[in-house]
This record gives C-alpha cells, structure tokens and sequence, in this order.
C-alpha cells in the first residue's frame, strides 16, 4: 500500500512538473520571433517589432514564476541592461540605420540586425530568467550584475542565433504577425507601429 502511494506521489509530481511552461522554450520561441521582425527592411520599424516581442518574453517568463512585472519598468530595466553590451556588439540602433543605405548596407543591415535581435532576445531572457527562478522580483535588480550576466549569454545568444539564421518560412513570418497582432491587441505597440511591421512582414511571402 505504501509503494502504491509512493508512485502516486511521483505520478503527481511529473504532471504538476509538465504543467509548467518550460522557460526554455519561451525564449527559443522568442528568439525565433525577434529574429524574423529583426529582417523586417525598414528602419525603427524592426527595432519596435523586437523591443515589443521582447517585453512579451519578460511577461510570459514573470508568469511563471509568479512576478508582479510592470510594463515600463520592463522596458527602462531592459533598456538598461541591455545597452553598453550591445553598444560593444554592434547596436542595434547602428544595425537598423544600416538598412537605410542603398545596396550592400541593406544586406548587411539586415543580416547583422537579424543575428543581433536574436542574440540580445536571447540574452535577455537569460538574465531575466535567472533572475526570477531565484525569487527576484521587479524591485530587487541589481542592474550592474545583471549587465554582466547580460554580456556573459550575449555571445552565446550570437551562436544559438546563427545556428537558427536561415531565409525565414512562409509559416514563421505568419506566426510572427500573429504575434505582433496580439501585441497590437494589448496596447504593447499602437495601430501604426504594427501596420507598418505586418506590411513589410507580409512582402516577404507575396515577393
């Protein structure tokens, strides 16, 4: 009778283990989102597109573990985090404003954008998951430390990036629209911000 309670018992622990998302997968997922709107040719337009996925990444990972996350204070802790690694990496303010010069800097522009959405949405979810698995919350950030962690999973974010970098499928631009969308939805991006992401999005399966 014992053993029988005993299997009940482990039985109970894997189903309450599956029932929570995996934290992993929530990243990947966003790295491959970041990843397609860091193609969009348009600058600023892809920076909006990838800042907004981003935050929707923090909210999901602050959903698992029980974090009271705060929109704005999201973006300004992000922003913060984020800033001197990628200023060393490249920018990704320097790798949109690429795209805006005629020929081979649009290639390369986009080429460099889409690496860098990845590497940097990656990295961030890192931090942020490391952060939050270890009973942090929205007010207990020590933004030095986490800028180190952030630099520290940049380059690793840079090789899962580009082992992921290949011309983007019908269905993941689709399902990056879809995201956009529900973005849109909840006041995260305005109407305008996702109308011009979706049109260039859009023109890469109707080319």
């Amino acid at each position: 009778m014992a053993k029988s309670d005993a299997s009940k018992q482990d039985s109970a622990a894997k189903d309450t283990s599956t029932d929570k998302p995996n934290t992993e997968q929530i990243i990947m997922n966003h790295v491959g989102f970041s990843m397609v709107a860091g193609a969009i040719p348009v600058p600023i337009v892809d920076i909006v597109a990838v800042s907004a996925i981003q935050m929707d990444m923090l909210v999901q990972l602050a959903t698992v573990y029980k974090v009271d996350f705060n929109l704005e204070r999201g973006k300004s802790l992000a922003s913060s985090i984020m800033g001197a690694g990628l200023g060393s990496f490249l920018g990704r303010l320097g790798a949109s404003a690429v795209k805006s010069v005629p020929g081979l800097g649009t290639i390369l522009g986009i080429g460099s954008q889409v690496i860098l959405a990845g590497a940097s949405t990656f990295a961030l979810g890192k931090v942020f998951d490391a952060h939050f698995s270890s009973n942090g919350n929205m007010l207990n950030i020590n933004i030095e430390e986490m800028r180190k962690q952030f630099d520290s999973f940049l380059q690793k974010g840079k090789e899962v990036a580009e082992g992921l970098h290949k011309k983007e499928s019908e269905d993941e631009v689709m399902k990056t629209v879809e995201k956009l969308k529900a973005l849109n939805d909840k006041g995260v991006i305005s109407n305008e911000e996702f109308a011009a992401a979706k049109k260039d999005l859009l023109a890469k399966v109707t080319k």
